[in-house]
C-alpha cells in the first residue's frame, strides 16, 4: 500500500499551504470539465482529499463518491458544508473498490504520481476501468516531467519560490522517481515536508490505459481545453472505456 504522507498537521493546513489550488479561477474550469463528462451520471474521485473539487462538483448536481488513504484529509472534508452529500471510502485508490459504476472517474493535481511504482499505477488504471460504466471516461491531471529544466549534471529543479513557500524537485532519473521538498514560513517558524513521486510521461499513461482496456479520447494542456504541445508543462487527459464491455 502507498505511504500516507498526509498526516493531521498537513491536512489541517492544506488549504493555507496551497491557497492557489482553491482559487475559483482554478476550481471552476475543472468542475465544468468534469460535470460535462459526467452528464447525468455519477463521478468517482481517486484521492478525494479535503473535497476541493468533489464538493463544488456535488453542488452542481453530480453524485460524487471518493476514495482516500488519509483519514486526516477525510476528516477535513467531513467538516465542510455539503459533505453529507459526498460518499467517501477509506483506502488505497489503486485497489479499493466501491459499489456501483460511474460515468467519470478522475484523479487530479498530480495524484497519480503518489503511486511510486509502475505496478501500482497500472493497477490504478485497471481499478478506474473496473468502476467505469461502458463509454465512461477516466481523467488524469498531471505535470509533464520537468527533466528538460535540469541543468547538465544537476538533479534538483525549483518549482516554487515565494517568500512563503520554497519547493524543490529532486530527480532520480534511473529510478524514475522525484522527491518533492517543501519549506514554508508559518508564524515565524519554518515547516518542512517531503514526499516521493513516480513521474510518468503521457505516452506511458496511454499504454497503462490500453492495458486496462481503455482508449485515448482527448488530451489538453489544462481544464479550459488549451491545446497540448511540446511546451506544455501539464496535461489533462481522458481515456474511454469502450461501449458494450461489461
Amino acid at each position: 500500500m502507498p505511504q500516507n504522507t498526509f498526516d493531521t498537521r498537513l491536512a489541517e493546513t492544506y488549504e493555507a499551504k496551497w491557497p492557489e489550488l482553491f482559487d475559483p479561477a482554478v476550481v471552476d474550469p475543472a468542475v465544468d470539465f468534469l460535470a460535462g463528462l459526467a452528464g447525468p451520471g455519477a463521478a468517482l474521485e481517486l484521492g478525494i482529499g479535503t473535497g476541493r473539487l468533489a464538493l463544488p462538483l456535488s453542488r452542481r448536481g453530480v453524485p460524487v463518491h471518493g476514495i482516500d488513504l488519509s483519514t486526516a484529509m477525510i476528516a477535513q472534508l467531513r467538516a465542510k458544508p455539503g459533505a453529507e452529500h459526498v460518499g467517501v471510502t477509506t483506502g488505497d485508490f489503486a485497489t479499493t473498490r466501491v459499489a456501483g459504476t460511474f460515468a467519470v472517474v478522475y484523479l487530479v493535481r498530480n495524484t497519480i504520481t503518489n503511486l511510486t511504482t509502475q505496478d501500482e499505477q497500472v493497477a490504478c488504471f485497471r481499478n478506474a476501468a473496473a468502476h467505469l460504466e461502458p463509454g465512461g471516461g477516466f481523467v488524469i491531471e498531471v505535470y509533464v516531467p520537468e527533466l528538460r529544466r535540469l541543468p547538465p549534471g544537476q538533479t534538483v529543479h525549483p518549482f516554487a519560490v515565494t517568500p512563503e513557500h520554497l519547493g524543490f524537485e529532486e530527480y532520480d532519473v534511473a529510478a524514475q522517481l522525484a522527491v518533492s521538498h517543501h519549506y514554508w514560513t508559518v508564524d515565524g517558524q519554518v515547516e518542512t515536508y517531503s514526499s516521493t513521486h513516480r513521474y510518468v510521461w503521457p505516452a506511458e499513461l496511454d499504454l497503462m490505459a490500453r492495458l486496462a482496456g481503455m482508449t485515448p479520447h482527448e488530451r489538453w494542456a489544462g481544464w479550459r481545453r488549451e491545446p497540448f504541445t511540446g511546451d506544455s508543462r501539464s496535461h489533462v487527459s481522458v481515456w474511454r472505456k469502450p461501449r458494450g464491455n461489461g
